[in-house]
């Protein structure tokens, strides 16, 4: 009897004030694809409250609409400007809470794990993470050009994807002695 895949979806968001990106990941027999990508234009509320509550229902209806199974978030990143910070940590917690509010597990990951694992260079351009994604995805060109707000909240989605998708998890060690324990094939001896 063969073993069928079940399909996984994986919500990527890209936390902002002004803008903030998302993008869906569906996942079937280990093979990713974009279901849709986007940004929720936040620059139009003067008021900080009204754009949280904005978030909070964007996100509960991209939950609702495409019913992920976990939700990515790029974790805040450590700036000089504390304000700025403080407000782009309220986006990411009320992101955070509308998922959590329909039971949809989060896992968090810093701007430079994911363009590492996109680019293999965790200080790559936006644009650079866009170009890796397309060619993966197999995106058209036309739809990647405008949002790359929406490509780096799909860059957490397949950030997400390469982290939980390792058929061969690494073998933990507990000291030097345990490793050349479990690998006497890979330590040279005096002659």
């Amino acid at each position: 009897m063969a073993k069928v895949d079940k399909e996984r979806i994986i919500l990527g968001i890209d936390p902002g004030t002004q803008i903030m990106g998302y993008g869906v990941l569906r996942v079937l027999n280990n093979k990713p694809q974009l279901i849709t990508m986007g940004v929720i234009q936040l620059s139009k509320y003067d008021d900080h409250y009204l754009k949280l509550r904005r978030i909070f229902e964007r996100v509960l209806a991209l939950v609702e609409e495409y019913l992920p199974d976990e939700l990515a978030i790029e974790a805040p990143f450590f700036g000089k400007n504390v304000q700025s910070m403080l407000k782009l940590g309220r986006a990411q917690g009320v992101a955070m809470a509308a998922a959590l509010s329909r039971d949809v597990p989060i896992f968090e990951y810093a701007p430079l794990k994911i363009k590492m694992s996109i680019t293999g260079n965790g200080k790559a351009a936006k644009e650079q993470v866009a170009y890796m994604l397309q060619q993966y995805l197999k995106i058209p060109d036309e739809s990647m050009l405008p949002q790359l707000d929406a490509t780096d909240g799909l860059a957490a989605a397949v950030c997400h994807y390469f982290q939980t998708n390792n058929p061969t998890q690494e073998k933990k060690f507990n000291s030097w002695k345990d490793f050349i324990n479990q690998n006497p094939n890979k330590v040279k001896g005096d002659k």
